[in-house]
């Protein structure tokens, strides 16, 4: 084979190569015994019509097509290993020459991953992170806590404040006419929560137990039901109970019946303490490795993105995403109606995301190069043992979902990583 990459743009080109006669008689023969099977020629038995007589009556061209198709996936790795490039989406083909007896010529329209100009990336200054624990983190971990033990009391005959809980009947109209999907009865609704409709709840506020109140709102522009989105209403609304929310006190008890593991609201304090301590590390390792990653990106330089690679990025993400939604009992059609969105907004929203991803994952490659980083079979090994402990599955599973040269590369690219983050200083 002969192979040569002719480059026509920034990250395209075209590669030429050839499949010669050697690999293309034995092929032409496996597409004649397939194709013969099915053929009733006059004189011969089904199937049994000699290669000489069928290229007589059809022609040995007619077998080229499918015999290209059963060669060319291999001819094309063979080729583009040879030229030393790296496609990033299916190539364009286009047959130059099948000339009876000669080398076919093939040309294939090329997308490659573009140039890489790397810049600073080991010892880079990033911003170094606060990782104080002040008496007030403490003190607002306590007060989750509290809310989460707190009751609501019925108040007999006070009106509803912000942080209440109401119990409401209501039921919206537009211009005099009642709208689906707005009538509730029973509801309960925290004022100050901004879970339905701007103003609606602070309307609320002020008002008791009995009361009847007429409620004015405009739907926000984007609200998902069209005939509603930017429209004034009317919602009638019946105020059944006004709850308030009554807290815990602060002291031992609380403390015990939060954690059983503690004697003492003091005992709670440190262990709270102690806890935001190793998040707030944890917080401050992340920050520092993603500025640093973050900086020797934007020092490299990469001329043209193919936005082939950002497209495939994106419909990664989205099959991720959605994947997920799936697993929550949540179908594509569903999620998008339920958020009142598209498909196309869905895409749009990666976008910007898989952009920086592409970007960043090409940045590390070229480091890992540079660096000429390498995967040990041990390090592969390693790999697998952690792998398999992550994610619950037999070390037998893993080597049957990933390759090694899969594992290979995801070694490399930590260890590039690595390399950025762990020599990256923090100043002040």
């Amino acid at each position: 084979m002969t192979a040569t990459w002719e480059k026509t743009a920034t990250n395209d080109g075209v590669l030429t190569f050839t499949i010669e006669q050697a690999d293309i008689q034995p092929a032409l023969t496996k597409t004649f015994n397939k194709i013969k099977k099915n053929l009733n020629v006059p004189g011969f038995r089904k199937g049994k019509v000699s290669r000489q007589v069928f290229n007589r009556m059809y022609g040995e061209q007619s077998l080229y097509e499918d015999t290209l198709n059963d060669l060319l996936p291999k001819a094309y790795t063979q080729a583009i290993e040879e030229a030393g490039i790296e496609p990033v989406a299916q190539p364009t083909i286009d047959v130059d020459s099948m000339e009876k007896d000669q080398d076919w010529v093939i040309k294939a329209h090329v997308i490659v991953k573009p140039e890489v100009k790397l810049g600073e990336y080991k010892n880079l200054t990033v911003p170094k992170q606060d990782t104080e624990v002040t008496d007030e983190d403490v003190d607002n971990r306590l007060k989750q806590e509290q809310e989460k033990l707190a009751e609501l009391v019925l108040k007999e005959d006070a009106p509803a404040e912000n942080g209440d809980t109401v119990v409401i009947d209501f039921e919206g109209f537009k211009d005099g006419v009642a709208f689906d999907g707005g009538k509730g009865e029973n509801y309960s609704l925290a004022l100050g929560s901004g879970s339905f409709i701007p103003g609606f709840e602070d309307q609320l506020v002020g008002h008791k137990a009995g009361e009847e109140v007429e409620v004015k709102v405009t739907f926000p522009e984007e609200y998902q039901a069209e005939d509603l989105a930017g429209q004034d209403a009317i919602f009638n609304v019946k105020i059944n109970e006004v709850k308030a929310k009554e807290l815990p006190e602060l002291d031992d008890e609380f403390a015990k019946d939060v954690d059983e593991e503690v004697e003492s609201l003091a005992d709670l304090k440190a262990k709270y303490r102690k806890e935001l301590e190793e998040q707030k590390q944890q917080q401050a390792t992340d920050a520092k490795d993603e500025a640093a990653i973050k900086q020797a990106v934007a020092n490299a330089e990469i001329v043209e993105l193919p936005h082939e690679m950002v497209h495939e990025e994106v419909h990664r993400s989205m099959e991720e995403f959605l994947g997920n939604m799936q697993r929550q009992g949540i179908a594509p059609e569903m999620y998008y109606q339920l958020t009142g969105t598209t498909e196309e907004d869905l895409h749009k929203q990666f976008e910007g995301e898989a952009e920086e991803r592409v970007k960043t994952n090409l940045v590390i490659e070229a480091i890992s190069k540079e660096e000429k980083l390498e995967a040990t079979e041990e390090d592969v090994e390693a790999e697998i043992k952690d792998l398999a402990e992550q994610y619950n599955m037999d070390e037998a599973q893993v080597r049957q979902v990933l390759t090694p040269d899969m594992l290979k590369h995801d070694i490399v690219m930590k260890k590039a990583v690595e390399l950025i983050t762990e020599s990256a200083k923090e100043e002040a």
